[in-house]
């Protein structure tokens, strides 16, 4: 399964590392891109939307779908 989420809040490539990091930490989760100028994380794998976003948002991102 493939989700992808708008993330307001990333400003460089530590902020997309961060991002990708903590949803790569999933377990189910198979790969994670994010995209800073897209405002994006594209992700592979079966986790719930919830579970993206509680992700992200615990590393200090907003996230939406």
């Amino acid at each position: 399964m493939s989700t992808a989420l708008t993330v307001e809040g990333m400003s460089c490539g530590h902020c997309e590392q961060t991002v990708e990091e903590a949803i790569e930490a999933l377990d189910g989760v198979k790969d994670a891109e994010a995209d800073r100028d897209a405002e994006q994380v594209s992700v592979d794998g079966d986790v719930s939307t919830e579970q993206l976003i509680a992700a992200v948002e615990d590393a200090g991102y907003d996230a939406r779908t």
